[in-house]
């Protein structure tokens, strides 16, 4: 089975607006509600392309029911667990203005409440994929991904991190299958500045050296690298088409790529996969579907296939 976990999930509301001007009213050309967290995201792109999974979290008040009504409406399966007190965090995202967005704090979270979720992923052996994703409240603990990693230590599962700075840091140690920094990220964990593709290589080797058996840096733009297990560094440029709506892509990145993995257990097919669904996620208005994925998955082995010649 294959389960990802949102700590902080949202309902995402997501709007355009036209000719944006500061300090005055302004109002939308466009505008989605939608389930949100980059657990969630993974969860989503995954049943767009066939994959069941389960989600797992935190949901509270009026928000957090909203978010699982619409999970159960779109065929997301779910295990969250309700909070007493609070409302599950709404983000606005100004998709007119790329990377404008305004994220909510999430209610609080008992220690009752974590023991819960840790209850949960006992139940993991040989042969699941988890996915741990994004940030965490600030009322959670902040080695919790790790207290996770190390229950489940020895018992088979594939897990698959996507978080920044400490909250990745602290989980190399208990070697992760993937994780998957953006370049900016890389660069923030070691001070430096990381804009080409070479210039991340050093740098995930760096964390593999911690721990880490794969490491997938997305770089927007510039494409993505891959630090695999055996020893290969594969690479690409971004596949062509129009940037639409960047949230959610680096979500459908690792998404794509354990599906890949899952598929055929090649580290090739699995970064192509993932740049894939990344890419055809950024191209998209909502999050990628299994035929777009595919397209763009076509795409990069026309050109492979052309640079050969």
């Amino acid at each position: 089975m294959i389960y990802t976990v949102t700590c902080n999930p949202s309902l995402d509301y997501i709007v355009s607006v036209d000719e944006f001007k500061l300090g005055l009213t302004n109002r939308t050309s466009e505008e989605g509600l939608l389930p949100g967290g980059k657990g969630i995201n993974v969860s989503t792109v995954l049943m767009n392309m066939g994959i069941e999974s389960t989600a797992l979290g935190f949901v509270a008040g009026f928000t957090g029911n909203e978010i699982v009504r619409r999970l159960e409406n779109m065929g997301v399966k779910n295990g969250f667990i309700y909070l007493e007190n609070g409302f599950s965090r709404i983000n606005v995202k100004l998709k007119s203005i790329d990377g404008t967005e305004i994220n909510g704090q999430g209610p609080e979270i008992s220690q009752e409440k974590v023991q819960i979720l840790m209850e949960q992923l006992k139940t993991l052996g040989q042969g699941d994929v988890l996915f741990l994703s994004g940030s965490i409240p600030a009322s959670m603990p902040d080695n919790i991904y790790q207290k996770i990693m190390e229950s489940l230590e020895g018992k088979g599962v594939l897990i698959a991190v996507d978080a920044t700075q400490e909250l990745l840091l602290k989980v190399l140690s208990y070697h992760p299958f993937l994780i998957k920094p953006n370049n900016h990220e890389l660069g923030e964990i070691f001070g430096v500045s990381l804009t080409t593709r070479k210039d991340v290589v050093p740098y995930g080797k760096k964390l593999q050296e911690m721990g880490a058996r794969n490491v997938l840096v997305s770089m927007a733009g510039e494409g993505a690298v891959l630090i695999a297990e055996d020893g290969r560094i594969i690479e690409a440029p971004a596949p062509k088409g129009t940037l639409v709506n960047g949230v959610g892509a680096g979500d459908s990145m690792v998404a794509g790529f354990m599906a890949g993995w899952m598929e055929k257990q090649d580290y090739e097919h699995a970064f192509y996969m993932g740049v894939s669904a990344g890419s055809a996620s950024a191209f998209s208005p909502n999050l990628a579907t299994k035929e777009e994925i595919e397209a763009v998955y076509r795409q990069i082995l026309q050109t492979k296939w052309q640079e050969a010649k």
